[in-house]
């Protein structure tokens, strides 16, 4: 059994459900606070909601590559293009989350106070106010991370057992936090999963380079009646230019180490020239924008507002 992969959803995995679940544990905190416990049947209400349907749009999303695997033609066409969709989609929106969330860390928890103040002093509205408020959180995570798990089907079902590990180690993160008021460096946490995920997500870019390719040369024929990669062979690609290297006799990537390597820093044990070029501008030009969104604010006085730590929510706990 591959238990590799099942680590990178896994990881994107545990992120996500890390950020919902500090959003959880400061609202209930929040509430106890200000003296608003009826309300808390509303959070939970909304956890349930939000990962219900973030579930459902992995399953639907699944099922619909399921149906083009066995609708053959002339859908079963459109698949690569579908798993490229998929690809490109995950890509973005894990990029941007991780950027902006390093971006928006130093005042996320005033940002919450505030958005839930201005719900709970409109009493005829408050319960659906902190639902709506924790569905959204949730299910923000839950699609970045149901659109990166579909993007892995390819390997079987282990991919969703990763997520399901990731999101079980979350919840036990986030209920030691806040019931048991276990400290953890939250600001490091976040920093050494924002390299996984770079690394992770630069593995992504190298499979869509594949599935773009994979795309033109099986789309083309249907569209223009003729193929646009006569050349294409075992050592000359459609569009990704020729073979790098194949490494698949001395380092197989389903072998050990070769299965970590391609698990973590996104190997490949063939790899074409457009392969790598897009990996190395990914991670390049992600990784910049990553260390500076990670940079103080130089602006002569320090306005900034409380950062996301643990030292800082663990004191309103209830």
């Amino acid at each position: 059994m591959d238990f590799s992969a099942a680590f990178p959803t896994y990881m994107i995995a545990l992120r996500e459900g890390v950020e919902a679940a500090l959003v959880v544990g400061i609202v209930l905190a929040l509430l106890q606070k200000s003296q608003q416990p009826h309300l808390r049947p509303w959070v939970y209400l909304g956890v349930i909601a939000g990962i219900g349907a973030s579930t459902l749009v992995g399953v639907l999303l699944s099922s619909l590559l399921r149906w083009l695997e066995s609708s053959g033609q002339p859908y079963a066409v459109l698949l690569p293009l579908l798993k490229l969709g998929f690809s490109v989609a995950a890509i973005a929106m894990l990029t941007w989350m991780l950027v902006w969330m390093a971006r928006q860390a130093r005042t996320a928890k005033a940002e919450l106070e505030g958005a839930l103040q201005q719900v709970i002093e409109q009493p005829q509205q408050a319960q659906w106010g902190v639902w709506t408020l924790v569905f959204v959180a949730v299910l923000r995570e839950g699609i970045e991370t149901a659109l990166f798990t579909v993007a892995q089907l390819q390997q079987g079902w282990m991919p969703v057992a990763g997520a399901i590990a990731g999101l079980v180690t979350a919840t036990g993160i986030g209920w030691g936090i806040f019931a048991l008021g276990i400290r953890i460096n939250l600001k490091r946490f976040f920093q050494v999963m924002g390299v996984f995920l770079l690394l992770i997500v630069g593995g992504l870019v190298i499979g869509a380079g594949k599935q773009l390719d994979l795309s033109i040369a099986v789309v083309s024929p249907f569209l223009t009646g003729s193929s646009l990669c006569p050349a294409r062979s075992e050592t000359v690609s459609c569009i990704l230019g020729p073979l790098l290297w194949d490494s698949h006799l001395l380092l197989p990537e389903r072998q050990f180490p070769g299965l970590i390597l391609k698990t973590i820093l996104g190997y490949r044990e063939r790899l074409f020239l457009g392969q790598a070029i897009a990996y190395g501008s990914f991670l390049v030009v992600a990784g910049t924008l990553y260390w500076q969104s990670l940079q103080p604010k130089n602006s002569g006085v320090n306005l900034a507002k409380p950062e996301l730590t643990t030292a800082s929510i663990g004191k309103e706990s209830p």
